[in-house]
């Protein structure tokens, strides 16, 4: 008896919840660097565990037999997604989990609001406002998410899908859920106008990532992720949750903060980026005008002479080299390159791929020492001085486009300056557009010489012949 009084404490059960939001903190520390980011997530996944435990210990906790359902049901569905989706579909289930997060937020929200009506009335302002922001925001979530992940899955088109209007179109949704909202607040009692807000929010979720091009999904991830955090922190200050509330907010900041380091590296505003419609036109300049352009094609055996001779060579990696899952071989041609006293080093731009710290998580899984890693501000003015730019699959973040073409949709946008190598040498299964759907300049200079093929059976065959120089 005096256990279980113990256990069921509020003191007890906030010092659990103490101890839970710490090792979040320490999680987010770890997850700085790929080779603590492991040991990270487990430490993160115990604070979970803890904070579970601790809010099941409150007595007012209701039908644990529901609850335990609910766990087996997740862990069902969920283990076994995790265990088995591919590097190259990462970022998609990145997309939907987060957007299950903003989704459970919505119907906590919806909940707590049925509830609080059956009990008498709404409830005090101080947990009605949150359980608004929530449901607002939760839902914009889960239906952004959604298309999101529509879109890195090739369920629908990658590119910008805008209707006319599309700016006053999300004004007006926006405006019908604040609206509702303030009803609510100002002391309407109505079912049908929270779920009104659910409804508009979910819609507004729809149209406010449809616009964007898929060359920017690593923005709206980061974005999208930080919305689902505020979310849960407004659903804990509703709950009057400590754990949750610490929890979202630790990711809706960290989340807004990378979708400001990212904008800065798309040469995005944040305005820009909340009004939507950024990505821009995916029609390739000069794909269908007629204009033929020389390329210059190599073989695995020039290739190989080229990078076996150099002092130094960057290799620019990106949804190509995830695609072939050629992380592996890069790395077996690193090294062979640094036996023969070649220094060896990886170009990373902060959106290469299709989620932020895609290109990152990928070599890291090779075991590339991470201080080999350089990030695209290091590693520009380097470039001079480098011998061979190998790009793998790194199609938009290399377009000199950017820099010289003002009518082309990424103008502005900070780019890896592989075309100051003095050689670069691109491998790409065939000359198709990237997942902007613009041309890449790049592939017709001079100094480009382009290796045709699956990634990582190109760089085999490059090892290959380079051992036997």
């Amino acid at each position: 008896m005096y256990t279980a009084t113990f256990l069921q404490d509020p003191d007890f059960i906030r010092s659990l919840y103490i101890v839970a939001f710490a090792l979040f903190i320490i999680d987010l520390r770890l997850m700085n660097h790929p080779r603590t980011a492991r040991t990270g997530n487990v430490i993160g996944a115990v604070g979970m565990g803890i904070a579970v435990i601790a809010t099941l210990l409150i007595e007012s906790v209701g039908d644990y037999g529901l609850i335990a359902l609910g766990v087996a049901i997740g862990t069902a569905v969920g283990v076994p997604a995790a265990r088995s989706v591919k590097m190259t579909a990462m970022p998609q289930m990145v997309a939907l989990f987060n957007g299950v997060g903003g989704g459970a937020v919505a119907l906590i929200s919806f909940a707590e609001y049925r509830e609080s009506l059956a009990a008498g009335g709404n409830p005090e302002l101080d947990a009605l406002i949150p359980i608004l922001f929530a449901a607002i925001i939760g839902s914009v979530s889960f239906w952004g998410s959604n298309i999101a992940f529509g879109k890195l899955q090739e369920i629908l088109p990658g590119r910008p899908i805008q209707l006319p209007g599309q700016q006053f179109v999300n004004i007006g949704l926006l405006a019908v859920c604040v609206g509702c909202a303030i009803a609510i607040a100002s002391g309407t009692e109505s079912e049908a106008l929270f779920i009104l807000i659910l409804v508009g929010a979910a819609v507004l979720g729809n149209m406010f990532v449809l616009p964007i091009g898929g060359a920017d999904m690593p923005v709206v991830i980061s974005l999208l992720n930080a919305f689902t955090g505020l979310s849960a922190a407004a659903a804990g200050l509703a709950l009057d949750n400590v754990a949750l509330i610490v929890a979202g907010m630790l990711v809706g900041a960290s989340g807004s903060i990378l979708t400001m380091l990212m904008a800065e590296a798309m040469n995005r505003s944040i305005a820009n980026i909340f009004k939507g419609g950024f990505g821009g036109v995916t029609v390739a300049p000069g794909a269908g005008d007629g204009e033929a352009k020389p390329v210059r094609s190599t073989d695995p055996a020039d290739v190989a002479i080229q990078l076996a001779y150099a002092r130094k060579v960057v290799v620019a990696p990106g949804y190509g080299l995830a695609v072939a899952q050629a992380q592996h071989t890069v790395r077996e041609l690193a090294d062979a390159l640094e036996k023969r006293g070649v220094e060896v080093l990886y170009a990373i731009h902060p959106v290469a791929g299709r989620m932020p710290g895609h290109m990152n998580v990928l070599l890291a899984e090779a075991d590339v020492p991470y201080d080999h890693l350089k990030e695209m501000d290091e590693i520009n003015p380097e470039f001079p001085q480098t011998d061979v730019a190998l790009v793998i699959g790194a199609n938009d973040v290399t377009n000199p486009a950017a820099r010289s073409q003002a009518d082309s949709p990424i103008y502005g946008m900070p780019i890896l300056d592989v075309d100051k190598s003095e050689a670069v040498i691109v491998l790409k299964r065939s000359m198709n557009p990237g997942f902007a759907g613009i041309d890449n300049e790049l592939y017709y200079d001079p100094k480009t010489q382009m290796l045709f093929g699956d990634a990582k059976d190109s760089v085999s065959e490059v090892v290959s012949e380079i051992s036997e120089l």
